[in-house]
This record gives C-alpha cells, sequence and structure tokens, in this order.
C-alpha cells in the first residue's frame, strides 16, 4: 500500500524500533461508521488518506466513549498490514455527530408504524445477518427486526427471550418493526 504524505494540518511523527522504521501519522477526520458491537468503526481522514480502523478498545483505553456518525476524531495512526489503524486518540469532538434518529435508513424496506407499543420477546436475532423475529406472544405472527431499526435508537444487540417494546406496520412479507425500545420507562405505555 503507498503511503500518502500527510497535509500540512497534520503531523508525521517517526518512532525507531529494533530494525523496524514505524510512522506514526496524526490525523483528523470524522467517524464515517461505528458498530459498537462489533467494537469498532472507521475515521475518514481530513488528508485524503484511505480509512483509518478505530477500535473501541483504543477510545476506552484513551478515556472516549463509543463515537456516533459523525464524530469528529483527531487521533495518532499507524499503517499495518491491512490499511491504518488508530493507535492513540487524542481528542473527540462530538458537536458534529449524527443521532442515530437522524441518520437514513439503509433498509430496502421502510414500514410506518401502524400499532401502539407493544411488549414482544425476541424469538431470534443474527448479527452478522442483521435481522432477527420477535413475538407478542402464541398464536401471534412474527415481527421481523430489521438491525438498521436498531441502530436508530443504539441498541447493539438483542438476545433471545429477551423482552422489548416494538411499534410495527405491515411489510411486503408480513409485520415488521418500525420502532424498539428496550424500556417505557419514563415514555408512552405499551398496549398489550
Amino acid at each position: 500500500m503507498a503511503v500518502s504524505e500527510p497535509f500540512e494540518a497534520d503531523r508525521e511523527l517517526e518512532h525507531q524500533a529494533p530494525d523496524i522504521n514505524v510512522r506514526i501519522f496524526q490525523i483528523s477526520g470524522f467517524v464515517k461508521w461505528f458498530d459498537v458491537g462489533r467494537g469498532y468503526g472507521f475515521i475518514i481522514p481530513d488528508n485524503g488518506m484511505p480509512d483509518v480502523l478505530l477500535h473501541l478498545s483504543c477510545l476506552k483505553r484513551d478515556g472516549f466513549d463509543a463515537p456516533l456518525e459523525g464524530t469528529r476524531v483527531f487521533c495518532e495512526a499507524v499503517e499495518r498490514q491491512k490499511g491504518y489503524q488508530a493507535l492513540r486518540v487524542l481528542n473527540v469532538d462530538t458537536s458534529t455527530a449524527i443521532h442515530p434518529v437522524e441518520r437514513p435508513s439503509r433498509t430496502h424496506v421502510n414500514v410506518s408504524a401502524s400499532s401502539g407499543w407493544v411488549r414482544a420477546r425476541v424469538k431470534w436475532f443474527n448479527r452478522a445477518r442483521g435481522f432477527g423475529f420477535v413475538s407478542e406472544g402464541d398464536g401471534s405472527p412474527d415481527i421481523f427486526i430489521h438491525m438498521e431499526t436498531l441502530r436508530k435508537t443504539a441498541i447493539a444487540e438483542l438476545h433471545p427471550d429477551q423482552w422489548i417494546y416494538v411499534r410495527f406496520g405491515a411489510g411486503p412479507k408480513g409485520q415488521m418493526a418500525a420502532e424498539v425500545r428496550l424500556t417505557l420507562d419514563n415514555g408512552p405505555r405499551h398496549t398489550n
């Protein structure tokens, strides 16, 4: 991979190790996306370099929480075998972050909620496939739930037999979740 020269705003620091020349770049950029469940995401550097991998462990070690999309990050990065990776996070500015509800949905189908809030049990959810099903109980049709619906409310994962609250509507193949919450504390009452 070709190493791009840093722009004026970015300083290149070189640290020597035995028989190895490690180049550490100070970069600033915006979070392209960050998946808390997977524990990583990517930064789009301001200087035009390729995207920089950002691990949750790096953020936590340096005193920062998982960032939302659009968060501005200033960090030191190093080139690894598969590309650039954040080595140390120096500063995080959330003033430009996009709240999950403001982010456009990436699902192929958008459904409008036609139900009130109902309590439902997770039948199964596969994070890698990006979807699963919940149910109000025996005799009720399953409700399809897409990962993008969870991301809107910053829910990273669902587990079998977990109880959640959902508003749903008719999708092309049956009931589909439009909104999901883990609790309705200080919010609307459920209808079942």
